[in-house]
């Protein structure tokens, strides 16, 4: 084959890393945004936190062109100027990432070497094409749009940790226990494995290699060496036979000991404490309860027939342990009273708590969206250092350098992550408030009046892409009059009805619900009526539907619902 020149026309898109900013921003959580914001604080020195940010009434205009730049009066302003220029080239040159390929102006004419696209204004593509030069703070944009703060949050972090966690609450109890300093370091060592069920999460055998490995090193507390010196006696030679001998008599003696260590961390409260699985909670519980028949068939139901008693096969349960059926079904009424999760009150409450990222307001006879304060960065960018690098560049030739190069990249940097916080904040009011449109019967009438709504009918609507909604709607999560949501909830496949139109799966879903709710516990509705009750409703699903849905609501099958 001979060699020959081609000419091709092609087109592709070419992501600036402006743009890849924006699309990173706008599919995080609201947690790793404020992660994003406070890497970015750290090492841009033109970006600051704005802490006055709550009663800001002023847009802060970012210095650019519009801005005035005092003139210089003689060496002395350069001087000045210098030294800024100097500490905030110190702050670059300390902070992780490199600026090095930057180029003379920070203005946008010389960033084409820094690559992160034009200084002029460019459409965004998946944000339709508006490019907004409004640089004001986001406490500015978030006080115009919600009004004030709420001042309520001063003291969450006190709240927070009023309640004692389980293992605080444990080890108050212990140290009122008059017990040997061995025996208490073994409890706390006990303490330390459970998880946050209360449950004792590591064998007892794992627990007593990672102590024999403790006293076979430096003690670490005094009570580690009052236990080492009680058990181990002057092994400080090699490793021979008679050491390893030694060792396995350790171990024997502190499983022997760690047992007893059980016996007492079981007897503290919350009762059930320290069990090692569910059948030795449940019988824990029972032992405190007053000797009775009931008492004692329960504790025999716990622990030997606990699988039987979740199938609630009571004609086997019968013959197992000899006794009727009322006799069965009070022991398990009595088992129902129980806590299978001793350490659930003590859990952080704030762990599981969803900050919504917009709040729906009733708003005359519709609803509008609002974005939650709490949630919006409240950044600006630092004038002073701005301001006097305008005034270096109007000094010097060339940029001021190296310096002069890489601090205007810098605050170009500052100012692209600006907007493009604004820009996602202002997408996800604009989806969220499209989604308010199309679901108005929820907010009114709850999840059984939700509509069948699918991402490319909001993506249409507004413009954007499919994937630039499935990003909103990600992690992102609305308060309304039922409670908080995540975006993703109110998107929902349709299913056929006999007048011809649409039911929302998630309709649906709430109507099986319902239903269950509502039947008798002695009879329990099977997959097969809740399809033929939906059938009556005019709403067409398969039984096969049905039992997806039930196991998504996570209720259980008909035969376990039934009562004994």
């Amino acid at each position: 084959m001979k060699p020959s020149l081609q000419v091709r026309l092609s087109q592709h898109l070419a992501l600036t890393p402006q743009l890849q900013q924006s699309i990173r921003l706008l599919q995080l959580s609201t947690l790793e945004l404020h992660q994003e914001v406070e890497q970015m604080l750290e090492q841009n020195p033109f970006l600051e936190a704005d802490e006055d940010a709550a009663g800001a009434d002023r847009p802060m205009a970012l210095p650019d062109e519009g801005v005035p730049v005092a003139p210089a009066d003689d060496g002395g302003s350069a001087g000045v100027a210098d030294r800024v220029s100097e500490q905030a080239a110190e702050r670059v040159a300390d902070s992780p990432s490199d600026a090095a390929s930057t180029s003379a102006d920070g203005d946008g004419a010389g960033m084409e070497q820094l690559d992160f696209g034009a200084s002029e204004a460019t459409p965004d593509d998946w944000d339709s094409g508006h490019d907004r030069e409004d640089f004001n703070s986001l406490s500015d944009s978030s006080g115009n749009r919600n009004g004030a703060l709420d001042d309520d949050d001063s003291d969450w972090s006190e709240r927070s940790t009023a309640t004692p966690s389980l293992a605080e609450h444990l080890r108050a109890q212990l140290h009122g226990m008059r017990l040997a300093d061995e025996d208490v370091m073994l409890v706390e060592s006990l303490i330390d494995s459970l998880n946050d069920d209360g449950y004792l999460a590591d064998r007892l055998e794992e627990i007593v290699e990672r102590l024999v490995q403790v006293l076979s090193g430096a003690p670490l507390t005094e009570a580690t060496e009052t236990l080492s010196a009680s058990l181990v006696d002057d092994t400080a030679d090699a490793i021979d036979p008679a050491l390893l001998a030694e060792q396995a008599l350790l171990r024997e003696d502190l499983l022997d000991r760690l047992r007893c260590a059980l016996g007492w961390l079981q007897s503290l409260e919350p009762t059930g404490v320290g069990a090692r699985d569910l059948a030795e909670c449940l019988v824990l519980q029972l032992r405190e309860r007053d000797t009775t028949p009931v008492r004692d068939v329960a504790i025999r139901l716990c622990r030997d027939h606990l699988d039987l008693l979740a199938r609630r096969d009571v004609r086997k349960l019968t013959l197992a342990l000899g006794v009727d059926e009322d006799m069965i079904r009070d022991a398990q009424s009595l088992i129902v009273t129980l806590e299978p999760k001793p350490g659930r009150r003590f859990a952080r409450a704030e762990a599981n708590i969803v900050v919504p990222d917009v709040i729906v307001q009733k708003a005359g006879r519709g609803w509008k969206v609002v974005l939650n304060p709490d949630v919006m960065p409240k950044l600006r960018i630092n004038d002073m250092y701005a301001q006097v690098l305008r005034q270096h560049r109007s000094q010097r030739t060339g940029g001021g350098g190296d310096n002069g190069a890489t601090l205007s990249a810098r605050l170009q940097e500052a100012r692209w992550f600006v907007k493009n916080i604004l820009q996602r904040f202002d997408t996800i009011q604009r989806v969220s408030q499209a989604i308010v449109e199309r679901q108005k019967a929820f907010f009114t009438h709850g999840e059984i009046a939700m509509k069948p709504l699918v991402l490319r009918e909001i993506a249409d609507e507004l413009g954007l892409h499919e994937s630039t909604i499935s990003r909103v709607t990600t992690a992102k999560y609305m308060a309304t009059p039922f409670g908080t949501f995540e975006l993703k909830y109110f998107f929902g496949s349709s299913l056929n009805t006999e007048a011809g139109g649409n039911a929302s799966s998630t309709a649906v879903r709430a109507l099986i619900k319902q239903f269950v709710a509502a039947e008798d516990p002695k009879k329990p509705l099977s997959d097969s009526q809740l399809s033929a009750m939906l059938e009556e409703q005019g709403i067409q699903v398969a039984r096969r539907t049905v039992a997806k849905y039930r196991e998504a609501l996570k209720i259980a099958p008909a035969n376990l619902r039934k009562d004994m």
